[in-house]
């Protein structure tokens, strides 16, 4: 079908690509066919464009200074005060903490709305809508007109004194709560103000949450997918129906959008009092639910395509990330606007951004419903019009913008991100030159380096192998591979404590690398490594600081491992006084003495 295959490629839609190993795929028919008529048969041709920065265009950054901050997943805080959740009030107690430290930004997991009529979806990288936050991190002590009444204390005991968050549970006493201190406020809307900058997006996404609740009550599902036909159609009657019988619960869920963005700013707020030169650093998720408010009913997103990943050497069968994507044809038609709006508004709340999977300002591999992640296709975005949205918006709020950058890369892309001003993300467990780690001095300026990530194992995890055993726990690796990783990690060991000493940042420490334990010294040393690079950004892990072992997530399991629930085992109090905290972020410190404002 030659006649699919050229009007694939006017849209963007690569036919063919190349895999990690080199082969040259061919896409079926069928799935060209599906994303022609996803993007829509009258979309307007792309026009083709080179992998580069329009000449002059540059996000925000800061003249000079070398930056350094924490990576927090804010869920895992645990406090005396709060509701078995990390919460925006401890997000505030937490600022000085860091700020007296050096520490010129606080990295966040993405707090993008989620499903609040069904808290077992936790996952940041899934939200329901990106441009809005998730309820369920507000302080509801914080807020006036809260009394303890409103809620039973050996609930918030059982909830303070889990290891994992219990997201039912929270979302219960929380909801509960916070419906009580709305009633008692005689049941306030958002004010004016907020809803006209919400503008429709507040009151479809508002909507969108009381029907959920609505419908999950009634055995439904809290994804639009799921309710009856009727109901696909935001604009439809039934919907319309339903907003007028129930006006009072969609002013409830907008007065909660309205909360917990005043929280949010005044944590920023107190970054800056602090003496943060950044501030909050926030994640972006690179796509939505297909069933949540951000893709109801709205155009420029396809709902019925899912991004992933194409197979390669360590998953033969691709990756299924089941995320809705803008539209790359929609983008094209707006000149990106969507874009540049999403980016506005989490921006407005943020001295940073991390996009993850950065690569989707240039392409996303795109999975037609009902295909496998196998056979699915590369499809191209109008980077100039991506490219200049998202600047706009950076140098609109003086944002510094970092993408994620791991993965199939296409060549090009890194040196198309520098052109941008967009800083790149380095890893140290990834920076490898064969068996050798990369230099401190060779991290390239352009980036923000650390020790690893939410979809990576601690430092204590990696040293002692647990990430190992994991992996072969929840068979995603076989028992073979696992005692060949296993057997690997030695000399891994080896190689990194060979390089922290000819770094000058340990002493030459005989069988340190043939033993499980991992002194403070190591720790230590290994932060400091990354903090001497050149980038202008480094970031050290509150789990890391805390000593933690368990990873907070373990990428391709869902139900098995419990992602994105384990809690921190200390307080931030008892964490900041640690002897392990001191020494660390002492570390850091001395390798980036604070340099002024990066506004």
């Amino acid at each position: 079908m030659a006649d699919i295959a050229a009007r694939a490629r006017e849209l963007g839609i690569q036919p063919e690509y190349d895999g990690m190993d080199g082969t040259r795929h061919q896409v079926p028919d069928s799935t060209l066919e599906s994303l022609v008529e996803a993007f829509g048969r009258d979309a307007a041709a792309m026009r083709p464009q080179a992998l580069q920065a329009p000449a002059g265009l540059r996000c925000y950054l800061p003249d000079g200074g070398r930056f350094w901050g924490v990576a927090v997943q804010l869920y895992q805080l645990r406090s005396a005060r709060n509701w078995g959740i990390g919460d925006f009030a401890d997000l505030q107690d937490l600022i000085p903490v860091l700020a007296e430290r050096g520490a010129d930004f606080i990295g966040l997991n993405p707090l993008h709305a989620l499903f609040l009529a069904d808290p077992e979806r936790c996952s940041p990288f899934s939200p329901s809508n990106r441009r809005f936050l998730n309820p369920l991190y507000l302080a509801v002590d914080r807020i006036p007109g809260f009394d303890p009444g409103m809620v039973e204390a050996p609930d918030l005991d059982r909830l303070r004194a889990t290891e994992l968050v219990d997201y039912p549970g929270v979302a219960r006493a929380k909801m509960a709560a916070l419906r009580a201190v709305w009633r008692a406020l005689d049941m306030p809307d958002a004010t004016d103000e907020f809803r006209r900058k919400g503008g429709a997006d507040l009151d479809r996404h508002a909507l969108f949450d009381a029907i959920s609740a609505d419908m999950a009550a009634k055995g439904q599902g809290a994804g639009w997918r799921a309710w009856p036909d009727d109901w696909h159609d935001p604009e439809g009657r039934a919907v319309a129906d339903f907003a007028a019988a129930h006006a009072g619960d969609i002013a409830f869920y907008r007065w909660l959008q309205e909360q917990a963005d005043g929280q949010l700013a005044r944590a920023q707020e107190a970054c800056k009092t602090a003496g943060m030169a950044i501030g909050l650093y926030l994640d972006v998720a690179v796509g939505e639910a297909g069933d949540g408010s951000g893709s109801w009913g709205h155009p420029d997103v396809l709902s019925s395509v899912r991004i992933g990943a194409p197979p390669d050497y360590f998953n033969e069968q691709g990756q299924d990330w089941g995320l809705a994507p803008l539209s790359p044809a929609a983008m094209a038609a707006s000149r990106a606007a969507p874009l540049g709006t999403l980016m506005g508004r989490v921006m407005r709340r943020a001295g940073a951004v991390r996009i993850d999977h950065a690569l989707g300002l240039w392409q996303l591999f795109l999975i037609p419903e009902g295909a496998g992640a196998d056979a699915g296709a590369y499809a191209r975005y109008p980077l100039d019009d991506m490219l200049r949205a998202l600047a706009k918006a950076s140098n609109d709020s003086g944002t510094i913008v970092i993408g994620e950058d791991l993965g199939n890369v296409p060549p090009g892309f890194r040196e198309m991100m520098e052109q941008a001003g967009i800083l790149s993300y380095r890893i140290l467990f990834f920076e490898r030159e064969g068996t050798a780690f990369v230099a401190p001095e060779d991290y390239p300026e352009g980036a923000l380096a650390c020790l690893s990530t939410h979809d990576l194992p601690t430092f204590k995890g990696w040293w002692t192998g647990k990430d190992i055993a994991l992996r072969v726990e929840f068979d995603l690796i076989g028992a073979e591979t696992g005692r060949e990783q296993a057997d690997a990690r030695p000399a891994e060991r080896r190689d990194l404590v060979r390089a922290l000493c000819d770094a000058g940042l340990l002493d030459q420490t005989g069988d340190m690398a043939e033993n499980d334990a991992v002194p403070l010294d190591l720790m230590v040393a290994v932060h400091r490594y990354v903090a001497r690079t050149p980038s202008r950004l480094m970031a050290a892990r509150l789990e890391d600081l805390a000593q933690d072992i368990r990873p907070v997530n373990l990428p391709s399991t869902a139900g098995e491992y419990p992602n994105w629930r384990p809690r921190l085992a200390a307080t931030i109090d008892e964490i900041a006084a640690s002897r392990a905290f001191d020494a660390i972020v002492s570390g850091i410190a001395a390798e980036r003495p604070r340099s002024g404002s990066a506004r």
